[in-house]
């Protein structure tokens, strides 16, 4: 083992392999793997082996086909059999609703180029002789869908990868992680085969790839990583003659299937069938910490906990109820709290890298594999991943959180998210200072990043609540009246949950320049501005507004900006920044990176702590004008302007755009 390495990827499963192939694929040669046991050892030996392409999110959707297609090539490159077979799948809706969601991913999956066809509940008889017709209503069928070896698709990635000059290494443990000092990282190596330790590492870069231990691997360098395990189950069958038929018939096995009203997904196993099913209880697995001497071990069966799940999926199945049961598979597996990987840089830790909560790794792991690598080797992911950035998630994200929410995702993973639903776990994190007013007048609540925020508002007597819909809800005529009262007259939002950033100090003006694409405005003035990245691709829609420093005027007059009442320590210019509020680790995470190492710039994320209120409609002066002393009109406050008033006793940050 070398002492030394460009890139350390910590986990030995298909998704740590798939990182140190994309790296060398990339041209990085010097990087290296360790696992702690054995390949595979943690969730990736025991997986279903189905891939599909199948997301809620269209750009994960896209990399899971990327990650399909991508096996061929390992198979021919590496020279070792994968027992892949693309089977081609197809999605099974049970109410007209369901049918709507799949017409809409059919939709969001064409404009990528993905290869999904609609199809007729008798036409997905015809691909899959299996199902009863009689429970569906419609269903879509896609071409790149399959299954194959977990354990031989994860040897294969290896062994491209040390064909291009990796290295990988068994029973290597990293016990601990230390920055050192040149900026980089020290890892210590334990051999667990000889129980001594084997070396100390030096890498620039360390990608977290420990899947069931990942929390542990953040652990040891101070990060509490939102991800938890959940126990798995599926069961195989013995032969089924009608299996072995259609194979004789056809030439051909049978396609992948998921029946979204029963919850199971099956595919074809040998001669028989496998049946998984995410059930509604689900149980979590060591919710508090990783066990480091559990290995490839599978968990105690519970058919009980499944068995409403079961039930259903032999009724749309019938040929299960005839099949003789051969094993039953329980195993953990992690997820984040909304099912997607935590992928990319960690704000506070440069050169550490997340690369976690691949549940399903093997529709992903090669789109999370080539992302990260992309994002290692050339600063940039290069597609729009923002639904698996780690960054989507903040410090509300705690452990009891992630728990709440996990089982939540778990219970819902063939379930419908539909427009404007908002879902009951892990909720009020945060209020504002106005929510209980807003309750008071009936306020239905939505939440971002944590933070209760007021949608719209129901009439007086009805319960607080939008019926979710693909269509026109119960929101509609509320809205509507509302729109109509600010476009008419007045009306007022809370903006509380915008990012909101300070920027002090002698460079702050040239940092922000050569930072965002806009101008920066001169004091007492905002702008609208985007933030890009080397590429020119757009990473933030921000308003940044200059507050002027508070020098003081001779004579004193009444309009004199001051910088404070009591005290005055604003002796140069001050930029405040505003931007989307779910992206408030993502800004932090970018600023942090480009700041300058002279002291020059400094910054505080202001966050929730700052309540925001906007007050929009013809009536919005005159409405302003009542509340404070200060002028508001057309000359008093142009359009554009960003100045300090004083609204009751509180003083404010007022911008008129």
């Amino acid at each position: 083992m070398r002492n030394s390495a460009h890139v350390v990827v910590i986990g030995g499963g298909v998704v740590g392999a798939s990182v140190l192939y994309h790296l060398t694929k990339a041209g990085w040669t010097d990087v290296m793997l360790l696992e702690r046991a054995e390949y595979t050892a943690g969730s990736t030996w025991h997986s279903a082996g189905g891939m599909h392409t199948l997301n809620s999110d269209p750009n994960v959707a896209k990399l899971q086909q990327y990650t399909i297609k991508l096996y061929e090539e390992i198979e021919k490159e590496s020279g070792m059999d994968t027992s892949m077979h693309i089977t081609g799948g197809v999605m099974l809706a049970d109410t007209s609703q369901r049918m709507d969601w799949l017409k809409m991913s059919h939709a969001r999956g064409r404009y990528l180029g993905m290869d999904t066809e609609l199809i007729s509940v008798a036409e997905a008889k015809e691909l899959l002789p299996i199902l009863d017709e009689q429970y569906f209503v419609g269903a879509m069928w896609d071409a790149n869908e399959g299954h194959l070896d977990p354990s031989q698709i994860t040897h294969a990635y290896l062994e491209c990868a040390r064909k291009r000059g990796a290295e990988t290494h068994r029973h290597s443990w990293v016990r601990d992680m230390n920055r050192a000092a040149d900026g980089g990282w020290d890892l210590t190596v334990y051999d667990t085969q000889s129980e001594q330790d084997k070396a100390t590492v030096h890498c620039e870069h360390v990608v977290n790839a420990g899947g069931l231990w990942a929390r542990e691997v953040g652990r040891m360098v101070g990060l509490e990583l939102p991800l938890l395990a959940m126990e798995h189950m599926y069961l195989l069958t013995e032969e089924i003659s009608d299996v072995v038929d259609y194979n004789k018939s056809t030439g051909k096995q049978l396609m992948h299937a998921i029946d979204f009203g029963g919850e199971i997904y099956m595919r074809q196993e040998g001669n028989g069938l496998l049946l998984g099913t995410y059930e509604q209880g689900g149980k979590p697995w060591s919710q508090r910490q990783t066990p480091w001497d559990f290995g490839a071990r599978l968990l105690t069966p519970d058919l009980e906990r499944i068995a409403d799940s079961l039930d259903i999926g032999f009724k749309h199945f019938p040929v299960f109820a005839e099949a003789g049961l051969k094993q039953v598979i329980n195993g953990p597996f992690t997820f984040a709290p909304d099912g997607n990987p935590l992928l990319g840089p960690v704000r506070g830790l440069p050169g550490y890298w997340s690369a976690c909560a691949v549940m399903a790794g093997l529709s992903q792991g090669g789109g999370v594999g080539l992302s990260l690598a992309n994002w290692i080797t050339e600063s940039d992911p290069g597609f729009d991943i923002w639904g698996m950035d780690i960054s989507r998630y903040g410090d509300y994200a705690t452990m009891a959180y992630t728990n709440e929410k996990v089982q939540e995702n778990y219970s819902r993973r063939f379930r419908i998210t539909f427009p404007n639903e908002f879902l009951d776990a892990g909720r009020n994190i945060a209020t504002s200072p106005i929510y209980d007013r807003l309750a008071e007048r009936n306020a239905v609540f939505g939440d971002g990043f944590g933070l209760e925020a007021a949608l719209w508002f129901q009439k007086e007597g009805e319960q607080p609540v939008e019926e979710i819909t693909f269509g026109r809800s119960n929101a509609w005529e509320q809205v509507r009246a509302e729109t109509l009262a600010v476009r008419s007259s007045v009306g007022m939002w809370e903006t509380t949950g915008f990012s909101k950033f300070r920027f002090i100090g002698s460079g702050a003006r040239r940092y922000l320049d050569r930072l965002l694409a806009g101008r920066i405005p001169n004091p007492g003035r905002m702008s609208l501005t985007p933030m890009t990245n080397p590429a020119g691709n757009l990473i933030g829609d921000l308003t940044v507004a200059t507050l002027g420093a508070a020098l003081g005027v001779a004579d004193g007059p009444e309009t004199t900006t001051t910088g404070g009442a009591t005290g005055n320590v604003r002796h140069g210019e001050e930029f405040i920044l505003f931007g989307s509020g779910i992206a408030e680790r993502y800004y932090e995470r970018w600023f942090d990176q480009h700041l300058p190492s002279d002291g020059s710039v400094r910054y505080e994320t202001l966050g929730f702590e700052m309540t925001g209120l906007s007050i929009a409609g013809p009536n919005a002066r005159a409405l302003l004008e009542k509340v404070t002393g200060t002028d508001v009109s057309q000359n008093g406050m142009r359009f554009m302007s960003f100045t300090e008033i004083n609204i009751g006793l509180a003083p404010v940050w007022c911008g008129r755009v």
